[in-house]
């Protein structure tokens, strides 16, 4: 990057790794050890075999017992969306629903991984991938980049005419074996890494204007809802049928497609949404289709794994 002699570091929490990055550049400006902080999420997941690929992800999570099971990521959170099914009255038509909202906004980003509408129908009878997981409830990985400059706010106005600030930032853990959680149709990590974040913004779910949410599969940004505050527990799904979360709707959810239909590049993931937030909030998404009007505070919420670690970012373009 031309950028020799400064100190330099890895920062690795599978697919939450860039927005753990941020997370350190920002309080390391915070707390006045460092002025300039350049943070870049980068992921080159097609140098290796598919089969390698396949590998590395399906051990990102539990090895002494999912792994053991023969359990990946498609079959643990299929085991959350026919739990919350179960005890919440979730529909696997609502699940479409999240997919169609994604796919919609991803035609309209030039830089998607899948840029194509879809249909109700064409999710629900796309190929099973793990009941009720169909192919279109599963997010694919890409290649991708995003690089974020961090400063302190006092000198930020010397290099844009609209910074961006950065009014909270939470994280959190929780087991990484899902047997071990009390509740696997809850995401605590997410729950408690947005609570902090709010605390530290002084503000409220209900201040949201927009988000990007972490959707491995379709099931995750419904349980996201509700672990943002944004439902109560187990009405996710309402937000969907009342068209809440749609680009033009009262909270739009993943602008950008998410990484349902604008791919999940791993440890680019969430930088990039970082990068969505901030152009949606200075105003000048390139597609005018996606622009999200009058937008004055951004919510990302990136994870790791199953759920295992998840931050939590609230952007403004407001100084406060």
């Amino acid at each position: 990057v031309g950028i020799p002699y400064v100190a330099a570091r890895r920062v690795e929490n599978a697919c939450g790794s860039s927005s753990f990055a941020f997370r350190d550049a920002y309080l390391a400006i915070k707390s006045g050890t460092l002025n300039f902080v350049l943070v870049a999420g980068v992921e080159k997941m097609n140098d290796l075999p598919r089969e390698r690929n396949r590998l590395w992800l399906g051990v990102s999570g539990d090895n002494e017992w999912e792994r053991l099971a023969g359990t990946n990521f498609p079959g643990i959170f299929a085991l959350m969306a026919n739990r919350h099914m179960y005890e919440h009255g979730t529909k696997r038509e609502h699940l479409a629903m999240v997919a169609v909202k994604n796919h919609y906004n991803a035609a309209r980003n030039e830089k998607a991984q899948l840029r194509f509408e879809i249909t109700i129908e064409k999710a629900l009878n796309a190929p099973m991938i793990a009941y009720p997981l169909t192919l279109f409830d599963c997010c694919p990985t890409t290649d991708a980049a995003t690089t974020v400059i961090l400063c302190r706010s006092d000198l930020a106005k010397n290099f844009t005419d609209i910074p961006i600030y950065v009014w909270g930032s939470g994280a959190a853990t929780d087991f990484l074996a899902i047997h071990d959680r009390e509740d696997i149709t809850r995401l605590k990590a997410v729950e408690l890494a947005s609570k902090k974040a709010y605390e530290e913004a002084g503000v409220k779910p209900s201040d949201i204007d927009l988000a990007e949410l972490h959707d491995c599969f379709t099931i995750a940004e419904i349980i996201e809802y509700e672990a943002c505050g944004f439902a109560p527990d187990g009405k996710g799904w309402k937000l969907l049928e009342d068209g809440t979360t749609t680009i033009k709707g009262k909270l739009p959810v993943n602008t950008s497609g998410g990484l349902k239909a604008k791919g999940h590049p791993i440890g680019a993931t969430g930088t990039g949404q970082i990068y969505e937030i901030v152009h949606q909030l200075r105003g000048d998404i390139k597609e005018k289709e996606r622009q999200v009007r009058d937008a004055h505070i951004g919510l990302t919420v990136n994870m790791g794994g199953s759920g295992g670690t998840a931050a939590a970012h609230i952007l403004s373009n407001e100084r406060r």
